[in-house]
Protein backbone atom coordinates (compact mmCIF):
# COMPACT_ATOMS: atom_id res chain seq x y z
CA UNK A 1 0.00 0.00 0.00
CA UNK A 2 1.56 3.52 -1.06
CA UNK A 3 2.37 5.94 1.35
CA UNK A 4 0.44 9.40 0.60
CA UNK A 5 1.96 12.41 0.95
CA UNK A 6 1.07 14.35 4.35
CA UNK A 7 1.28 17.31 1.71
CA UNK A 8 1.05 17.77 -2.20
CA UNK A 9 3.72 19.08 -4.61
CA UNK A 10 2.12 23.14 -5.61
CA UNK A 11 5.47 23.45 -8.21
CA UNK A 12 5.61 26.67 -5.78
CA UNK A 13 9.35 27.33 -3.26
CA UNK A 14 8.54 29.08 -0.22
CA UNK A 15 11.76 30.79 1.56
CA UNK A 16 11.56 32.59 4.68
CA UNK A 17 11.47 36.14 4.30
CA UNK A 18 15.23 38.14 4.43
CA UNK A 19 15.76 41.16 6.84
CA UNK A 20 16.55 43.37 3.26
CA UNK A 21 12.72 41.93 1.87
CA UNK A 22 11.81 42.99 5.30
CA UNK A 23 13.28 46.41 4.82
CA UNK A 24 12.24 47.42 2.12
CA UNK A 25 8.74 46.40 2.64
CA UNK A 26 8.75 48.88 6.10
CA UNK A 27 10.35 50.96 3.44
CA UNK A 28 8.15 51.04 0.58
CA UNK A 29 5.02 51.45 3.55
CA UNK A 30 6.57 54.17 5.33
CA UNK A 31 7.43 56.18 1.68
CA UNK A 32 3.57 55.20 0.88
CA UNK A 33 2.54 56.83 4.18
CA UNK A 34 4.38 59.84 3.26
CA UNK A 35 3.11 60.46 -0.01
CA UNK A 36 -0.21 60.08 1.51
CA UNK A 37 0.22 63.01 3.96
CA UNK A 38 2.29 64.92 1.05
CA UNK A 39 -1.23 64.71 -1.13
CA UNK A 40 -3.32 65.45 1.77
CA UNK A 41 -1.56 68.31 2.81
CA UNK A 42 -1.98 69.25 -0.27
CA UNK A 43 -5.37 69.52 -1.04
CA UNK A 44 -6.04 71.26 2.28
CA UNK A 45 -4.60 74.29 0.69
CA UNK A 46 -5.18 73.60 -2.57
CA UNK A 47 -8.51 75.34 -4.43
CA UNK A 48 -11.15 72.85 -4.80
CA UNK A 49 -12.46 73.58 -7.93
CA UNK A 50 -9.29 74.25 -10.05
CA UNK A 51 -7.60 71.44 -8.09
CA UNK A 52 -4.28 73.69 -7.73
CA UNK A 53 -2.94 75.64 -4.86
CA UNK A 54 -3.46 79.24 -6.37
CA UNK A 55 -1.93 82.44 -4.80
CA UNK A 56 -4.74 82.50 -1.68
CA UNK A 57 -3.17 78.76 -1.17
CA UNK A 58 0.23 79.93 -0.99
CA UNK A 59 -0.67 83.13 1.25
CA UNK A 60 -2.47 80.57 3.62
CA UNK A 61 0.20 78.47 3.47
CA UNK A 62 3.11 81.14 4.35
CA UNK A 63 0.84 82.50 6.58
CA UNK A 64 0.96 78.50 8.74
CA UNK A 65 4.99 78.45 8.47
CA UNK A 66 4.80 81.72 9.73
CA UNK A 67 6.73 83.22 6.38
CA UNK A 68 5.96 86.27 4.61
CA UNK A 69 4.36 85.43 1.00
CA UNK A 70 7.19 88.24 -0.17
CA UNK A 71 10.40 85.91 1.13
CA UNK A 72 12.46 84.63 -1.51
CA UNK A 73 12.59 81.31 0.34
CA UNK A 74 8.79 81.23 -1.47
CA UNK A 75 10.41 81.64 -4.32
CA UNK A 76 13.04 78.60 -3.75
CA UNK A 77 10.20 76.26 -2.69
CA UNK A 78 8.63 77.09 -6.00
CA UNK A 79 12.59 76.69 -7.71
CA UNK A 80 12.25 73.16 -5.71
CA UNK A 81 9.08 72.16 -7.17
CA UNK A 82 9.98 73.46 -10.54
CA UNK A 83 7.03 75.35 -10.77
CA UNK A 84 5.89 76.76 -13.80
CA UNK A 85 3.28 79.14 -13.63
CA UNK A 86 3.48 81.96 -11.23
CA UNK A 87 1.16 82.09 -8.10
CA UNK A 88 0.02 78.33 -8.72
CA UNK A 89 1.18 75.35 -7.38
CA UNK A 90 -0.36 72.11 -9.10
CA UNK A 91 0.19 68.03 -7.12
CA UNK A 92 2.85 67.28 -9.23
CA UNK A 93 5.57 70.00 -8.70
CA UNK A 94 3.97 69.77 -4.84
CA UNK A 95 4.82 66.21 -4.72
CA UNK A 96 8.09 66.78 -6.34
CA UNK A 97 9.15 69.45 -4.37
CA UNK A 98 8.25 68.13 -0.89
CA UNK A 99 9.79 64.64 -1.41
CA UNK A 100 12.67 66.36 -2.06
CA UNK A 101 12.17 68.14 1.02
CA UNK A 102 11.76 65.10 3.03
CA UNK A 103 8.29 68.01 4.53
CA UNK A 104 4.93 66.19 4.80
CA UNK A 105 3.57 68.66 7.46
CA UNK A 106 3.69 72.09 7.83
CA UNK A 107 5.86 72.09 10.58
CA UNK A 108 8.76 69.95 8.16
CA UNK A 109 8.47 72.30 5.37
CA UNK A 110 8.95 75.15 7.74
CA UNK A 111 12.29 73.62 9.80
CA UNK A 112 13.21 72.44 5.94
CA UNK A 113 13.49 76.16 3.92
CA UNK A 114 16.92 76.93 5.97
CA UNK A 115 18.44 73.63 4.49
CA UNK A 116 17.12 74.70 1.05
CA UNK A 117 17.65 78.25 1.41
CA UNK A 118 21.63 76.63 1.32
CA UNK A 119 20.97 74.85 -1.21
CA UNK A 120 20.29 77.55 -3.49
CA UNK A 121 22.68 79.73 -2.24
CA UNK A 122 25.43 77.33 -3.39
CA UNK A 123 26.99 78.64 -6.14
CA UNK A 124 26.52 75.19 -8.41
CA UNK A 125 23.13 75.97 -7.80
CA UNK A 126 22.60 79.69 -7.23
CA UNK A 127 22.57 80.79 -11.09
CA UNK A 128 19.94 78.32 -12.14
CA UNK A 129 18.01 80.13 -9.43
CA UNK A 130 18.20 83.65 -10.36
CA UNK A 131 17.41 82.54 -14.20
CA UNK A 132 14.25 80.99 -12.49
CA UNK A 133 13.19 83.70 -11.48
CA UNK A 134 13.10 85.55 -13.80
CA UNK A 135 11.49 82.87 -16.18
CA UNK A 136 8.83 82.51 -13.26
CA UNK A 137 8.26 86.30 -13.66
CA UNK A 138 6.94 85.83 -17.51
CA UNK A 139 2.98 85.67 -16.60
CA UNK A 140 1.93 86.21 -19.79
CA UNK A 141 2.00 83.83 -23.24
CA UNK A 142 5.26 84.43 -25.45
CA UNK A 143 6.35 87.32 -22.83
CA UNK A 144 10.31 87.91 -23.04
CA UNK A 145 10.61 90.74 -20.89
CA UNK A 146 9.69 92.31 -17.59
CA UNK A 147 9.00 95.67 -16.68
CA UNK A 148 11.49 98.16 -14.42
CA UNK A 149 8.91 97.90 -11.59
CA UNK A 150 8.74 94.18 -11.51
CA UNK A 151 12.77 93.79 -11.90
CA UNK A 152 13.98 96.48 -9.59
CA UNK A 153 11.74 94.10 -7.19
CA UNK A 154 12.58 91.22 -8.39
CA UNK A 155 16.91 91.68 -7.99
CA UNK A 156 16.66 92.98 -4.64
CA UNK A 157 14.66 89.72 -3.07
CA UNK A 158 17.24 87.63 -5.51
CA UNK A 159 20.15 89.14 -5.43
CA UNK A 160 19.94 91.87 -2.85
CA UNK A 161 21.78 90.33 -0.15
CA UNK A 162 24.62 88.77 -1.78
CA UNK A 163 25.30 91.91 -4.02
CA UNK A 164 23.78 94.51 -2.18
CA UNK A 165 25.83 97.37 -3.55
CA UNK A 166 25.74 96.64 -7.24
CA UNK A 167 22.03 96.21 -6.75
CA UNK A 168 21.07 99.25 -5.00
CA UNK A 169 23.45 101.04 -7.46
CA UNK A 170 21.65 99.32 -10.50
CA UNK A 171 18.19 99.67 -9.26
CA UNK A 172 19.07 103.97 -8.33
CA UNK A 173 19.51 104.00 -12.26
CA UNK A 174 17.02 102.04 -13.45
CA UNK A 175 14.21 104.37 -11.69
CA UNK A 176 16.22 107.03 -12.63
CA UNK A 177 17.30 106.43 -16.51
CA UNK A 178 14.35 106.88 -19.28
CA UNK A 179 15.84 104.85 -22.17
CA UNK A 180 14.42 101.21 -21.12
CA UNK A 181 10.72 100.40 -20.02
CA UNK A 182 11.52 96.49 -19.80
CA UNK A 183 14.17 94.21 -18.88
CA UNK A 184 14.81 90.93 -21.06
CA UNK A 185 16.59 87.56 -19.66
CA UNK A 186 20.29 89.11 -21.82
CA UNK A 187 19.96 91.79 -19.71
CA UNK A 188 19.16 89.93 -16.54
CA UNK A 189 21.83 87.73 -17.28
CA UNK A 190 24.11 90.26 -17.96
CA UNK A 191 23.90 91.66 -14.48
CA UNK A 192 24.77 88.52 -13.06
CA UNK A 193 28.03 88.27 -14.66
CA UNK A 194 29.01 92.13 -14.07
CA UNK A 195 28.19 91.09 -10.27
CA UNK A 196 30.73 88.32 -10.03
CA UNK A 197 33.06 89.17 -12.41
CA UNK A 198 33.44 93.55 -11.92
CA UNK A 199 35.21 95.26 -9.50
CA UNK A 200 32.74 97.52 -7.60
CA UNK A 201 32.73 100.25 -7.01
CA UNK A 202 36.05 101.21 -9.01
CA UNK A 203 34.89 99.71 -12.06
CA UNK A 204 38.59 99.31 -13.40
CA UNK A 205 38.18 95.88 -14.75
CA UNK A 206 34.85 96.93 -16.96
CA UNK A 207 35.30 96.88 -20.95
CA UNK A 208 32.93 98.20 -22.67
CA UNK A 209 34.50 96.32 -25.58
CA UNK A 210 33.72 93.11 -23.90
CA UNK A 211 29.82 91.51 -24.82
CA UNK A 212 27.90 93.41 -22.59
CA UNK A 213 24.67 94.61 -22.67
CA UNK A 214 23.66 98.33 -24.24
CA UNK A 215 22.39 98.96 -20.47
CA UNK A 216 25.39 97.96 -18.60
CA UNK A 217 27.72 100.31 -20.88
CA UNK A 218 25.03 102.81 -19.37
CA UNK A 219 24.70 102.05 -16.69
CA UNK A 220 28.91 102.02 -16.04
CA UNK A 221 28.63 105.34 -17.27
CA UNK A 222 26.14 106.59 -15.07
CA UNK A 223 28.34 105.56 -11.94
CA UNK A 224 31.64 107.11 -13.17
CA UNK A 225 29.91 110.44 -13.65
CA UNK A 226 28.06 110.26 -10.41
CA UNK A 227 31.25 109.56 -8.46
CA UNK A 228 32.91 112.32 -10.42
Amino acid sequence: MRRSSASKKTGQSYSTPTATDLFRSASSKASSKESERIDSLFYSFANASTGMIDPEGIETLCAAMEVNHTDVRVLMLAWKMKAEEQGYFTLDEWRRGLKALRADTVSKLKKALPELEKEVRRPSNFADFYTYAFQYCLTEEKQKSIDIESICELLTLVLGSAFPPQVNSFVEYLKTQNDYKVINMDQWMGFFRFCNEISYPTLNDYDAELAWPLILDNFVEWVREKEN
